[in-house]
């Protein structure tokens, strides 16, 4: 049998999180694509997500990967390499060691002897360099800027191009803008001429509809609770400006280039926040940190009042479309990389060359696991 005929050894990275956490690692991804350019890369996510983690070109597949109490599928068994993007172990690092990996690429952690070459976590850093700086330290050149996903042509609702996009849920809570001001901000966008509309998740239909109805909107601007992730994506990439908190869709309006108004209350913005030399999106934040999960909004987010999103509205720049999502990974990153000391392996191409055959949910991913 030729060579080029074998199967080639296949890669698996595990990043089974939330909409946000998939798009912030982008940038991994994408580093990973241009290391590895001829073996499979298999990315282990939840279901809900394998329509946009399939979007972003950075994957020859995706597999459903939905909690870390759950073995991972056999079709991730056996990698060559696999790579924890989820988090800092031990859970995850353990999951992706259970499949029996030839090698594991992952942040080193004590309880965990496999791991321990891999580079030091780091709790204060921004989530898109963290990922990066784990491949930078490990010999894979990876750019933070690369964050930018194409995303295919679908169907849109009648006022969803060019429209305000109000997107008042989040996970948490803690994280959540008080639903009769973000009423205020559509009521506001509305009577200045703008077309509005409303999204939210399909646990969100509810907060959708309130905020809609208090701002004297019609029904028919609500989009929530239908349509799946490409769908959410297509309002966003159609929005004129996003205004939302700190979740998901903040990342989808950086992902797919419209400007947007983040409100950040428990976490800052150095952390989860959209890439700073890019002044089409607008971090708003009061200052403090909290908890995250909380089960009342946090008093750095009360602290935001509406007269500052609609002044940050008004000073907002339009999004220059469009990136090109797909380039090598170069130097100059929109965020900072910290220093990349010494790389701890080599995984590049001569590594696995081309002839052979939130646990407790802190900052958005599992800290804990």
């Amino acid at each position: 049998m030729a060579v080029d005929s074998l199967p080639r050894p296949v890669i698996v990275v595990l990043r089974a999180l939330r909409l946000g956490d998939l798009l912030t690692a982008v940038p991994a991804l994408r580093a990973l694509a241009d290391a590895f350019p001829r073996h499979p890369r298999l990315l282990a996510v939840p279901a809900a997500l394998a329509p946009l983690a399939r979007c972003s070109d950075t994957v020859d597949d995706v597999v459903p990967a939905e909690a870390l109490d759950q073995p991972l599928h056999r079709r991730l068994h056996g990698a060559a390499l696999a790579v924890n993007l989820h988090g800092r172990g031990p859970e995850s690092h353990n999951l992706l060691l259970a499949a029996e990996p030839q090698r594991l690429l992952a942040f080193a952690h004590p309880a965990v002897p496999a791991s321990s070459e891999g580079p030091r976590w780091t709790a204060n850093e921004h989530e898109v360099v963290r990922w990066c700086r784990l491949l930078e330290e490990s010999g894979i050149a990876a750019d933070p800027s690369r964050l930018d996903v194409e995303l295919p042509p679908g169907p849109l609702p009648h006022g969803a191009q060019g429209a305000t996009l109000i997107h008042p849920g989040a996970a948490s809570p803690a994280r959540r803008w008080p639903p009769e001001r973000f009423a205020a901000v559509a009521r506001a966008e509305a009577d200045s001429g703008r077309p509005v509309i409303v999204t939210g998740g399909p646990d969100e239909v509810e907060l959708a509809r309130d905020v809609a109805r208090r701002a004297r909107l019609p029904d028919g601007v609500v989009h929530a609770g239908n349509g799946g992730v490409l769908a959410l994506g297509r309002l966003v990439a159609a929005a004129d400006r996003v205004i939302c908190g700190d979740t998901g869709i903040a990342h989808l309006a950086t992902a797919v280039g419209t400007s947007s108004v983040v409100l950040f209350g428990p976490t800052s913005p150095a952390l989860w926040g959209p890439p700073p030399q890019r002044p089409w999106h607008r971090a708003l934040w009061a200052g403090t940190s909290g908890d995250p999960h909380g089960q009342l909004p946090d008093p750095a987010l009360l602290a935001i009042p509406v007269q500052q999103v609609l002044e940050a509205l008004n000073n907002l720049p339009a999004a220059p479309r469009t990136t090109s999502p797909r380039q090598p990974a170069t130097r100059g990153a929109t965020y900072p990389l910290r220093s990349k000391g010494s790389p701890t392996q080599r995984l590049g191409h001569t590594a696995m060359d081309d002839t052979q055959g939130r646990a407790t949910m802190k900052d958005g991913q599992c800290e804990s696991c």
